[in-house]
This record gives structure tokens, C-alpha cells and sequence, in this order.
């Protein structure tokens, strides 16, 4: 029976095990949406605007660690969608991103909307193409599925012409993609140089980014920090992503510093620094010293990603491999290598710094109840409100970055590893989306969005798909009516107007946004609450409740 291109495509996808498409259509996405009217074996999302839609895939995608396809209207959704692509490619977020094409026997006359999408797309995907015959389009799908989901993952694109998505052949091949085996270990050589210089190590250290949780390789990391006594360092806030080591544990040292100077007096200490699936680092302000890593630290550097080892930071030893059997083939060389003077070394190492830890949780803690009687509720005391009412399976989405400050990871507030997530790529309006996206992936889990107010207001339509599909997401506003960190950032930049608080176009105000009459508007109950108590009350409310609820809670951050 012949299939047009659009029928073999949606086959395709179901069979590779897609369950959403997320979209918001146009004249060249009728096709698509006709065929899903017919019984499909994938749910279409609909979204009001393409900041929201990308949002949603990518928190989906990231986690269920599967492909999210996603559908955007030609060549003006694609533009509206590029803040989120950009995201989606600084995370590594494996989304096959498509959008309907102009008729090609139009293309010459250069028809309304169309454009060269491809070289749009091209350099924030893997991989982009446009589809010029339907007998192609199962390979180019086999293609994109594969190469968004083969380490290092990221987002491809496809753009499908009108007539490519109607014409109709029969005989296509539609065997879904097979995926390869992801785990590469590495060589066993170079295992044991690092095993060799880690165990030589008087004061190691451990740096992590996201792809150690991406890659299920949490546990081998806990094994080998515990065995070196070594504190796990995260990326810092601008770039922290995931969560790839349990807060809660002893030697869970929190995140980098934000500037390059404070970094490298905070790695200064260390002889030996492992940093295991981390893009080793990027910077957000120029200082100097620019090189944040110092000199005499000996790096041994682990990824599947061959491009990161090295790149700025050379390494004493590289392993190229997936994190999990890379650091389980790792813990074992380790346990062979090390002597005994070494463990006993290790475990003094590793009691000192559980107790230096223990002791920097404890004073975060006591800043915020000593912040508690302040109004409007200061950050810390807001999410020591909420901290203390979080269940242990939440996964809480940050798109507050100035309120938060990962404080949940920070005080061991949060019980698990997968359930967090924050801005790689720093487009805004990415934070509602994305919990909405997450929600989808994992019904069965609390989910709890952290907003800035000016961050919420990029994705704000957002609420509307919440609503339409009941999705139970609790979105949290922080709202200090500002973009603090633009504020902060100008006070790091020493700029002679803002040292003396003075601002222009920084301050949301005047009037101020109705965010309880945006949510209502959309769809989703909302309130205002500002004492502490009532937050926690609210929050816990709203995360057991079956239906999206939106909290907004006035905050002002101290000046220091």
C-alpha cells in the first residue's frame, strides 16, 4: 500500500518509539496535522508559540533520554524557535527538530515564507538537511533519530517541502533506527595511567558536569570519589545543567565559583583534578587571570565526548569513553593500584572534608532563618521554605538562578540525582516549558518549576498547553520585579552607572506584571503568597494536587 511522506514518517517515529510530537502549526504542517486527526500512535502537544513547544521537548527529551520530535511552522517558527535550539545544543538535548518547507516547484519564485532553512539550523544541530524526494525520507528519519541519540547527543534538523510531505510511493523501507551499543569503554592502557596518577594524588579533587547523570553513571562516580576521598565539584550556576552527584552525601562539595579568579583559588589546593563529563570550562565574564584551571594541577579527563578532552585544559591522561563503564573500569584499576598507606590517606581525606561540608550546609541554613522575619522574602529564606517541604522523587526545573542558587543541591534539601535541571544555553523563557516537558516524561513524579519573573515571561504561553492537557506542574514565580542578574553582572563589570545604582531598562515595573491574572487568563489557578509558612504550605498544596497550579511569591535579594 503506498504511504505519502507524512504516514511514513509518523510509522517511523512510533516505531522508534516517539509518543509525543510537540508543534505549533502553519500552512505547511496541514499535512502532518491531517494525518494525526486519523488514530496515531503518537499524541500531539500543541503549543502556542515556539519558545513553549522547544521547551517542552527538550525537558522531555533530557528525561526520558529518548528522541523528542518537534514541528515548527516553516521558516518563521523556526526563527521564533532558535533561542530555545541554542539551548537544546549547549545541553546536548537529542530533539529531531522539523518544520514544513514551501512547495519546491515554487522555490524559484522565492514564495511567501519560504527560506534557507537548513543553513538556519545548521549550526546550533548536529546534523540538517531538507528532504528533496519522499523515497528519501526514511533514511533521512533512520539519520536523525540516530544521530540525535549517538554520544554526544544534540539536536538535528529536517525540513520537509509540501510536496515531499504529500507525494505518495509505495516499497519505502521503514525500519525504524537500531541504535548501537553507546557504552565504548576505553582503552584499558590509558585506565591505568589514570588509575596510576589519581592514586599518586596527595589532594585530589573531583569536577562533574551533566553527562555523568546522562549517562546513568552516577553510582560508578559516588564509588570512585569515595574511594579517593575526593570532595565532587559541579559546574557552576550558569552552566551547572543537571545534577551528577547525590547532594546528600558526605562529599558533595557543591558548585565552581562564578569567575575565573575565585575558580582558581577555589582548585588551587588540588594536585590531581579528575573532571568526568564536563565541558571544561566556560566562562560567562572575562577576568584575569583568564585561565580558570591553575597550572600545576595534574587533570585527568574523562568523556564520550572527544572534542571536550583537552580543548582548553590539556590532560595528563584522557579516556575517551562512555562515563559509566569509564568510571567503573576506573574504581576497579584504583582498587588495584592504590596502596595501603594510600587508603588510609584517602578515608582521612575523605572524614576532613565530609566535615568542612557538613559545616558550610549548616550556615547556609542558618542565613536563611536569620533572613526569615525579612519582607519581601529574601531568596534563601524562600527556598529554605520550600526546601523543607520537597519530596524525595521531585524534579525541580530552575529557571531562578538568582534566587535559587541551587540552594536544594547546596544543603542536601534534594534527595535525588536525575530530578534537576537548569540553563546550559541561557535563552529565557526555557524553565516552564521544559517542566511541562518533564512532567510528560515522568507522570508519576512531582514536578516543581523555579521562575524568574522575567524568565517566566519569554514562556509564558506556556501555561496555556499546562492547562489544555492537565498537566500537573507547580510554576513557582520568584518575582523580584528586576533582571537582578543583569544588575549583578553590571556591578561585576564595574560600569560607572550601576556602581552607583542607577539602571535603564532593567527593572519591571510601572506597571507591574499580573502574573495571577496572566495564569488565570491561560487557564491555570493561581495565587500570591509571601510568608514563609504559607509558601511551604502552597508549594506542598500544589505538588499533590492533579491539576497545574502557578505560585507567585514577591522576593528581594539583600544588596552585599
Amino acid at each position: 500500500m503506498p504511504l505519502n511522506g507524512i504516514q511514513a514518517m509518523l510509522q517511523m517515529l512510533a516505531d522508534s518509539g516517539v509518543r509525543y510530537l510537540f508543534g505549533n502549526p502553519g500552512t505547511t504542517e496541514l499535512p502532518l496535522m491531517d494525518a494525526l486527526a486519523s488514530p496515531s500512535r503518537i499524541e500531539y502537544v500543541l503549543g502556542l508559540q515556539e519558545i513553549p513547544v522547544m521547551a517542552m521537548a527538550d525537558g522531555y527529551a533530557q528525561a526520558a533520554r529518548a528522541p523528542a520530535v518537534v514541528n515548527l511552522h516553516i521558516s518563521c517558527g523556526l526563527g521564533n524557535a532558535m533561542g530555545m535550539l541554542y539551548n537544546a545544543w549547549r545541553a546536548g538535548t537529542p530533539l529531531v527538530v522539523t518544520a514544513g518547507q514551501q512547495d519546491r516547484r515554487m522555490i524559484f519564485e522565492e514564495p511567501i515564507l519560504w527560506g534557507e532553512m537548513v543553513s538556519v539550523a545548521r549550526p546550533w544541530t548536529k546534523w540538517a538537511a531538507e528532504v528533496s524526494r519522499v523515497e528519501d525520507l526514511p533514511v533521512a528519519v533512520r539519520r536523525a533519530v540516530q544521530t540525535a541519540m549517538m554520544p554526544p547527543t544534540g539536536p538535528v534538523f529536517l525540513s520537509l517541502p509540501l510536496d515531499v510531505q504529500m507525494a505518495a510511493a509505495e516499497g519505502l523501507d521503514l525500519t525504524p533506527p537500531c541504535l548501537p551499543d553507546e557504552h565504548v569503554r576505553p582503552p584499558a592502557a590509558a585506565v591505568a595511567r589514570a588509575a596510576a596518577v589519581l592514586a599518586a594524588a596527595q589532594n585530589p579533587g573531583i569536577l562533574v558536569g551533566s553527562r555523568v547523570t546522562e549517562a546513568g553513571a552516577v553510582d560508578a562516580l559516588v564509588a570512585v570519589a569515595e574511594r579517593l576521598g575526593a570532595p565532587v565539584i559541579h559546574e557552576g550556576v550558569v552552566t551547572h545543567g543537571r545534577c551528577s552527584f547525590p547532594p546528600r552525601h558526605p562529599l558533595a562539595a557543591g558548585l565552581l565559583p562564578f569567575w575565573s579568579p575565585q575558580v582558581r583559588e577555589y582548585l588551587a589546593e588540588f594536585d590531581v583534578l579528575l573532571a568526568v563529563g564536563i565541558k571544561l570550562l566556560q566562562q560567562y565574564i572575562y577576568h584575569e587571570p583568564s585561565r580558570a584551571v591553575p597550572e600545576a594541577a595534574r587533570l585527568v579527563h574523562i568523556d564520550d565526548a572527544a572534542w571536550e578532552i583537552g580543548k582548553n585544559y590539556p590532560a595528563e591522561v584522557g579516556l575517551i569513553g562512555h562515563p559509566r563503564p569509564a568510571l567503573e573500569e576506573l574504581d576497579a584499576a584504583l582498587a588495584k593500584a592504590i596502596s595501603r598507606e594510600q587508603v588510609e590517606a584517602a578515608r582521612r581525606r575523605g572524614q576532613a572534608r565530609a566535615a568542612a561540608i557538613q559545616q558550610g550546609r549548616a550556615a547556609i541554613r542558618a542565613r536563611a532563618e536569620a533572613e526569615r522575619q525579612i519582607r519581601p522574602l529574601t531568596p534563601h529564606a524562600l527556598m529554605e521554605a520550600v526546601a523543607r517541604i520537597l519530596p524525595d522523587d521531585v524534579a525541580v526545573i530552575d529557571e531562578s538562578p538568582t534566587t535559587s542558587h541551587c540552594y536544594f543541591e547546596l544543603t542536601g534539601a534534594l534527595a535525588n540525582t536525575s530530578g534537576y535541571f537548569a540553563h546550559r544555553g541561557w535563552a529565557l523563557g526555557w524553565g516552564l516549558g521544559c517542566a511541562i516537558g518533564v512532567k510528560l516524561a515522568w507522570p508519576d513524579r512531582p514536578v516543581l518549576a523555579l521562575l524568574g519573573d522575567g524568565s517566566a515571561m519569554y514562556g509564558i504561553q506556556g501555561l496555556w498547553t499546562a492547562a489544555h492537557y492537565r498537566i500537573p506542574v507547580t510554576f513557582l514565580i520568584t518575582n523580584n520585579s528586576e533582571y537582578r542578574i543583569l544588575k549583578d553582572c553590571a556591578g561585576v563589570l564595574k560600569l560607572p552607572q550601576a556602581t552607583a545604582g542607577r539602571y535603564r531598562g532593567l527593572d519591571l515595573t510601572d506597571p507591574p506584571i499580573d502574573f495571577i491574572g496572566l495564569a488565570r487568563s491561560l487557564g491555570v489557578a493561581a495565587r500570591r503568597v509571601s510568608e514563609p509558612d504559607e509558601v511551604a504550605q502552597a508549594v506542598s498544596e500544589s505538588l499533590q494536587a492533579g491539576e497545574p497550579q502557578l505560585i507567585e511569591v514577591p522576593v528581594k535579594a539583600p544588596r552585599d
